[in-house]
C-alpha cells in the first residue's frame, strides 16, 4: 500500500485539476452540463485513481487503477482539444494544460512501469 499523497504524480494532477476549475469557469453557460462538467470529471478521475489504487491491497490492483488514470488523462486531453477547436481557451492555454497533462501521462507511465517490472 503506498502514501498517495506522496505521489508527485498524484500532486502534479491535483494541481492541474485546480487549473481546470479556473480554466472551464469561462466555458459558455450552456456547457455547464457539456463539455464543462465532462472535462471536470475527467480531470479529477486522474489523481481520484491514482488516490483509490494505492488503497488496494496489491501491486496487480494498484496498477489496473493507473491504467484508469491513464485512460481518463486520454479522456481529458481530448477534451482540450475540442475546447480549443471550439474556441473555449486560447492557444497559449491549450498549450500549457496539455503539457502538464503530457508529464502527468509520462509519470503514469513511468509508475506503471516500475511496478509491472518488479
Amino acid at each position: 500500500m503506498h502514501n498517495f499523497k506522496d505521489l508527485n504524480v498524484w500532486k502534479k494532477s491535483i494541481q492541474l485539476v485546480k487549473e481546470v476549475y479556473i480554466i472551464t469557469k469561462n466555458y459558455p453557460s450552456e456547457e455547464k452540463f457539456g463539455l464543462t462538467s465532462q472535462i471536470r470529471l475527467s480531470a479529477i478521475s486522474i489523481p481520484s485513481n491514482i488516490a483509490e489504487g494505492c488503497g488496494r491491497k496489491t501491486q496487480k490492483d494498484f496498477c489496473n487503477f493507473l491504467y484508469i488514470a491513464q485512460g481518463s488523462s486520454f479522456e481529458f486531453e481530448t477534451q482540450l482539444i475540442l475546447s480549443f477547436e471550439l474556441g473555449f481557451i486560447e492557444e497559449n492555454v491549450f498549450e500549457n494544460t496539455v503539457s502538464k497533462l503530457n508529464e502527468i501521462q509520462k509519470m503514469l507511465n513511468g509508475l506503471i512501469n516500475s511496478i509491472e517490472n518488479k
